[in-house]
């Protein structure tokens, strides 16, 4: 190895080395509850599917794609919910890939009346990958193309487990949880030596109200207000909004930042994006669309962000009114 490759191999290696990848993140973070918190499996009527896909900043080459799949059940015999997660998040030119499947299980405790709390655990699988032959370094450059340092670049993909908790309080109106991802720190390192995932806190809540008048009676009006905080490493973010639904239409308005400096960045606002939601409810199917308008210092280059989602509860019509009339449902109706 040459002293130019070398001082390439050890730059790239530092740089990979030091790298703390952050989670995927999704507006319309209502419509995929369980990847908020383990907490939230089973708090459908029965069954639930539900499909997540999002683009981040289209406008840079090597898009940021990010796909999340949910399925969870509640078993009323056993006051417990379980779920199953499937994430996949592919990032830049290289094809940095996160694929994780999680199993999830929540317990339900009614406290009294129409007031309940969840706790829960996540276990999941994580394969962390990269593709070395998709990237350009600059002894590639030089040298017209050939070969370069990824030659003696170790690992092209880690596998570990990754555990979470949540805890989640609800009452017929309200509801407010936290959750901590990444418990047992995994080391996510490429390169053989040692990166820890940095642990990552969230606190949510909402509230949901309806407006039913003899006039509106087929077609009741929600409100439904919500926040996200989340909190990794020394990165943090808050989602605040809410969305307005009239069967079978609902639009909503979204802002991601907090209107604050960043603590670790002096003199840069802490905004992000502004979120315009609009979807359609085909009996029980929901489909959402929204729209990342960017407000950071980014805006006007990064194209913003796409995020589609399908939502569908399985049940059958008879089982659905019974489970209705039962069931309280600690969120909006995702």
């Amino acid at each position: 190895m040459n002293d130019r490759r070398g001082w390439l191999l050890l730059l790239f290696s530092s740089a990979l080395g030091t790298l703390h990848a952050q989670d995927a993140q999704f507006s319309q973070f209502y419509s995929t509850p369980t990847y908020i918190s383990p907490a939230f499996a089973g708090t459908g009527l029965q069954t639930r599917v539900g499909l997540a896909v999002r683009d981040q900043w289209p406008a840079f080459p090597g898009a940021f794609i990010s796909t999340n799949f949910a399925l969870d059940h509640f078993i009323p015999d056993i006051n417990s919910g379980i779920g199953l997660l499937a994430t996949h998040d592919k990032a830049g030119s290289g094809e940095l890939r996160y694929t994780s499947i999680s199993g999830q299980y929540a317990y339900e405790i009614e406290i009294k009346r129409k007031v309940f709390l969840r706790p829960a655990l996540q276990l999941g699988w994580v394969n962390h990958a990269v593709d070395y032959t998709k990237l350009v370094f600059g002894d590639q450059l030089a040298r017209g193309g050939e070969v370069g340092t990824y030659e003696y670049l170790r690992g092209t993909s880690v596998n570990y487990a990754d555990f979470a908790g949540g805890l989640l309080f609800f009452t017929p109106k309200y509801w407010a949880g936290f959750a901590v991802h990444h418990l047992n720190r995994p080391n996510q390192s490429l390169l053989g030596n040692e990166v820890r995932m940095p642990i990552k806190f969230s606190a949510h809540g909402g509230w949901r109200t309806s407006f039913r008048t003899p006039v509106i009676r087929e077609h009741p009006q929600n409100l439904v207000l919500a926040w996200n905080y989340r909190a990794q490493e020394k990165y943090d973010q808050l989602d605040l909004g809410g969305y307005f639904e009239r069967d079978p239409f609902y639009v909503g308005l979204w802002y991601r930042g907090i209107p604050l400096f960043k603590h670790y960045a002096a003199g840069y606002g802490n905004h992000d994006a502004v979120a315009v939601l609009m979807g359609v409810i085909i009996n029980d199917l929901r489909i959402g669309y929204s729209y990342d308008l960017t407000i950071s210092r980014l805006a006007g280059q990064a194209g913003g962000a796409h995020e589609i989602t399908l939502g569908y509860e399985v049940a059958s019509a008879g089982k659905k009114r019974s489970m209705s009339r039962r069931r309280v449902v600690p969120c909006a109706k995702f």
